[in-house]
């Protein structure tokens, strides 16, 4: 692009411009036209004055009645004129601003002098500095501000005012803030530390502090958790943490500040300064388990155990409060010469009351182990040792302990500490004192060994001697035994059979009753079976008559039928056969049928001829056989009827 081009597409901002300028040139050296932004301020610089008279002190190095030089009035966002520029400057400075969880520490450039002794300029009513001509004209001072601006947007004249920003203070839980003050009232003679102020917001007005009467340095007052607004010119902020007083424990408190107060315990107590709270010296009441808003510099908590207390005097040995972590066993030396360790355990308790005399008295519990426990015990058991052997002192352990807790209970009474217990542990005797008394120990075994041993032998040999009579009297005593045993068997057997006679005498009575009233019975039950049998015998006579009668008219009938058959077949036989034939035929038939032996097994001859004999033997024997048959006939007969 051309620079015809270029002025031809933006000549006329150009020239809207420069007659601007023009414009605020002309306003501003005519009129005096000034244009303070609204976010800025104008500082003001009068360059000179037409009266000579008008002039700064010497002292000063802002000007509050025009004055020529750097004005302490500045201008506020707005039009102004007549600040014709041959004769004021001013120069556009944006806001003080300060941001959240700061402030902002003020310096003033000019004022009064800060009094002698003082470090710091007391607080004028000047709208938070923002005024430097009320500042000026009120007796503002020179040099760091007690007062101090907080979170915003202020007009602040920089020609006057210089501003430090810093972080608001903070104290966390369970911390709390020590404070010392950089300026106030010097500290009394023989103080640490100032006095309670009120009235100064925990230090936050710090001009309020020194008017009504703070003192500088180390403060009573401690501040607790949570966010101040400190000047930190004026105060000084050490964060600790609160002071802890465990269970099982009180804490005792030591002020190294305050008035000095009148003893408490009275004429009984002259070991140490117990006063009232809020005094010099040891407070009477001690603080119970909790923690505690403590200035460490201006007072001290010592714990106190206020339970049972066990200290060891013992090598590697400690308790968890170690407060026997410095005792040792306790070398002792014998009547006889010979040094032995021995360790000893105490337990002591320590009211709660009473704490706070213990701690007047010895100021901490390590100096009451150190100074009076360790001492005590240590000396005792050595005097004691010195008493006797050790030999001596090893079999009266148990009456030297009870000696040993009587006496050092009656010792740390008078430091008001309760002896719970003394033990003694572990004894320790002289290496070769012990292997002495372990060889004479082993004789003395021995010896008694031996004398056990024959002890034995005798018995045994008694013993033996007694088996032997035993042995005897077991036989005599068998003998007595059998004797016995033998009259006792007679006896029995008298008794036995005196009770069979009784038993027997018994029985015989029993059956004869018995058998009598079995006899009337029976005869009962025959006379009634009499007369039954007799009706069933009538009964059955008159059956059986008829019985018979029809049986026997059948029988005969049958009989005659059977004679007539039987006949009529001998007589067709007897015809065929012959009578002779017939005759032996039957008897043969017979002898067959019923298998008897018609040949004896010895034949007797009785005549000379052969067939006499044997026809007279078949005969007989014939005969025999018919009857025996006629007679099985007539049992069945009667049997069938």
């Amino acid at each position: 692009m051309s620079f015809t081009e270029f002025m031809l597409h933006y000549g006329w901002i150009i020239f809207t411009t420069m007659c601007i300028f023009l414009y605020k040139m002309i306003l501003r050296v005519f009129f005096g036209m000034v244009i303070v932004p609204e976010n800025s301020i104008g500082l003001v610089t009068k360059k000179f004055t037409l009266s000579s008279s008008n002039r700064l002190p010497d002292s000063r190095i802002i000007a509050t009645n025009g004055e020529a030089g750097l004005q302490a009035k500045t201008l506020a966002p707005g039009l102004y004129w007549f600040l014709w520029p041959w004769q004021f400057s001013v120069q556009l400075t944006p806001f003080t601003v300060i941001p959240e969880g700061m402030i902002g520490l003020v310096l003033s450039k000019d004022g009064a002098e800060i009094p002698t002794g003082r470090i710091l300029a007391r607080k004028v009513e000047c709208d938070n500095f923002q005024d430097a001509v009320a500042f000026l004209n009120g007796g503002g001072q020179r040099g760091r501000q007690t007062a101090f601006i907080t979170a915003g947007s202020y007009r602040i004249n920089k020609f006057l005012f210089e501003i430090n920003l810093v972080y608001q203070s903070v104290i966390k839980e369970g911390m709390v803030g020590i404070v010392t003050s950089m300026d106030g009232e010097p500290l009394d003679q023989g103080q640490i530390a100032g006095k309670m102020i009120e009235g100064h917001n925990n230090f936050q007005d710090i001009d309020s502090f020194l008017k009504n009467g703070g003192y500088r340095g180390l403060q009573p007052q401690i501040i607790l958790a949570g966010s101040y607004y400190i000047n930190t010119w004026a105060v000084q902020l050490e964060e600790v943490y609160m002071t802890e007083v465990p269970i099982g424990h009180v804490g005792v408190v030591i002020s190294y500040i305050g008035e000095d107060g009148e003893d408490v315990t009275g004429e009984t107590f002259r070991h140490g300064n117990i006063v009232k709270k809020g005094q010099r010296g040891v407070w009477s009441e001690p603080f119970g388990p909790g923690k505690y808003p403590i200035n460490k510099y201006t007072m001290k908590i010592e714990t106190v155990p206020t339970t049972n207390l066990v200290l060891n005097w013992a090598t590697a040995r400690s308790e968890a409060h170690d407060l026997d972590k410095n005792l040792s066993t306790i070398t002792v030396r014998s009547k006889d010469g010979f040094p032995f360790n021995l360790d000893v355990a105490q337990i002591i308790h320590i009211p709660a009351n009473e704490a706070p005399k213990v701690i007047a008295r010895f100021g901490s519990m390590n100096n009451l182990v150190s100074q009076v426990l360790e001492p005590t015990i240590g000396n005792y058991f050595r005097n004691s040792a010195q008493d006797s052997d050790v030999i001596t002192f090893l079999t009266s352990r148990k009456e030297r302990q009870e000696s040993a807790r009587a006496h050092i209970r009656a010792v740390l009474e008078e430091y008001n500490v309760n002896a719970v217990d003394t033990l003694i542990g572990d004894i320790v005797p002289p290496a070769a004192l012990m292997k002495t008394l372990t060889d004479r120990k082993i004789a003395q075994e021995e010896e008694k060994t031996y004398e056990t041993q024959r002890m034995a032998q005798e018995k045994r040999q008694g013993m033996e001697k007694e088996t032997a009579i035993a042995d005897m009297q077991r036989e005599i005593v068998k003998a007595q035994q059998s004797v016995e045993i033998s009259q006792r068997n007679a006896d029995s057997m008298v008794k036995k059979a005196e009770g069979d006679a009784a038993s027997l005498r018994l029985q015989v009575d029993a059956e004869a009753t018995a058998t009598k009233m079995r006899a009337n019975a029976e005869a009962e039950a025959t006379k009634l079976r009499a007369g039954a049998q007799a009706e069933a015998t009538k009964l059955n006579a008159s059956a059986e008559a008829e019985r018979i009668s029809k049986t026997g008219n059948a029988e005969a009938e049958k009989i005659l039928a059977i004679g007539k058959s039987t006949a009529e077949a001998y007589e067709l036989q007897v015809s065929a056969m012959g009578g002779d034939n017939f005759t032996r035929f039957k008897i043969t038939e017979e002898i067959g049928i019923n298998k008897i032996k018609v040949i004896p097994d010895i034949i007797i001859n009785g005549g000379s001829g052969t067939e006499g004999s044997m026809n007279g033997l078949m005969g007989l024997r014939l005969m025999e056989i018919l009857n025996d048959k006629k007679k099985e006939e007539q049992k069945e007969n009667n049997a069938n009827s």
